[in-house]
């Protein structure tokens, strides 16, 4: 079984946190299975400064610590620009290491972030709150059971978080388009089974998005993780499809919406380490667990959610997994622990698009439309 080197204090943390959807759900959460899973289920071993999926390296710039993720093929192949090199080899990370180490940290994640590439400084990020804002007027006080939430996330956090409402009796729609799934669906089956097994798969072509401006009106949550812009210029942002009473609109971002941020790249591992989410100290850092900003994230928004809707929800929570990531660094160091767990599956998730008929109903049914 593998396992993961986690602080003390963010372990206890997370079980608090997981002891407190318990509290307001009557749902029983494993915050150890929430931390380490994804390892378990595929894994996934640590690697020092190299993350326990591989795709991110952890490297000393001029100045301090960078992070950067080549998770994706596009962002492999911007490596060349990235460094102003014709020629980088099969292997590209010797040569990003070099770049690097002659470089400030200020300088790397600048001109990383203009080419799109998920990358961190090193404790970059401080800690906040999740921003909470008015959306609409609150309703009475009520849990996730019977509610809609549409799941518009993907890979983790996210997912996550509609998952967990979906153990406290939501029925969750996730969505998805033909040209973009979920990345997750692409990999390994066990980890999409786990963050979307039990959900409504819904299809759509973001283009041309009328029915999902007809469910995202209808529902009582929903969850994103785009960068804003990409959903308001399709008109699926908050302010286009507008309020509903009691709505609770979850916007899950890598590092905030102000100004640049906003347009900022993150994967969990790269967002842990700009909130300064390390083992081994600043001076000798490795990666803290398995991405491990995105399962935090994703618990503590499911929790969120929850006291929302308690409160009678009209409310959009904005949450930055590096701001959620640097809120875990700064528990005190009571040294590392070993975290192992893996999660039983009971559900394959559906496959795309294969219950459109399903929720095309919900849109009309009297509980949910929207008036």
């Amino acid at each position: 079984m593998t396992s993961l080197a986690v602080p003390i204090g963010v372990v206890s943390r997370a079980r608090r946190v997981a002891n407190g959807f318990r509290t307001l759900t009557d749902i029983e959460v494993d915050a150890d299975v929430i931390i380490a899973g994804r390892a378990g289920l595929l894994g996934h071993t640590p690697q020092g400064r190299i993350s326990a999926g591989g795709a991110t390296q952890l490297m000393q710039s001029r100045d301090g610590w960078c992070a950067l993720t080549l998770s994706r093929p596009d962002d492999v192949d911007t490596v060349p620009a990235l460094i102003e090199a014709d020629d980088v080899g099969d292997d590209v990370w010797p040569a990003v290491h070099r770049w690097i180490a002659e470089r400030d940290s200020a300088e790397i994640t600048e001109r990383a972030r203009l080419l799109g590439l998920p990358v961190a400084a090193l404790g970059e990020t401080p800690a906040e709150a999740p921003r909470i804002y008015p959306f609409g007027a609150a309703t009475i006080a009520r849990s996730p059971s019977r509610l809609l939430v549409v799941d518009l996330s993907a890979m983790w956090a996210g997912p996550l978080c509609g998952q967990l409402l979906l153990g406290a009796g939501a029925t969750v729609v996730k969505v998805e388009s033909a040209s973009r799934p979920d990345g997750a669906r692409t990999g390994a089956s066990a980890f999409f089974d786990w963050m979307n097994g039990g959900k409504l798969s819904y299809l759509v072509d973001f283009d041309d998005p009328t029915g999902l401006q007809a469910l995202l009106a209808a529902a009582d949550v929903v969850i994103e993780s785009s960068r804003p812009a990409a959903l308001i210029r399709r008109g699926l942002g908050p302010v286009a499809i507008g309020p509903r009473d009691g709505k609770v609109w979850l916007r899950i971002t890598g590092h905030g919406t102000r100004e640049e941020h906003a347009n900022w790249v993150a994967f969990g591992d790269d967002a842990a380490v700009s909130g300064g989410l390390v083992c081994g100290g600043d001076d000798s850092p490795v990666f803290c667990g398995d991405a491990i900003a995105d399962p935090l994230t994703g618990l503590e928004a499911a929790v969120a959610v929850v006291q929302s809707l308690r409160r009678g929800g009209g409310e959009l929570i904005e949450f930055s997994m590096s701001a959620v990531a640097a809120t875990y660094a700064e528990l005190p160091d009571a040294g590392e622990t070993r975290c192992n767990a893996t999660p039983q599956l009971s559900t394959r998730a559906s496959e795309l698009g294969a219950d459109n008929g399903i929720v095309e109903q919900l849109i009309t049914d009297k509980r949910y439309a929207a008036c």
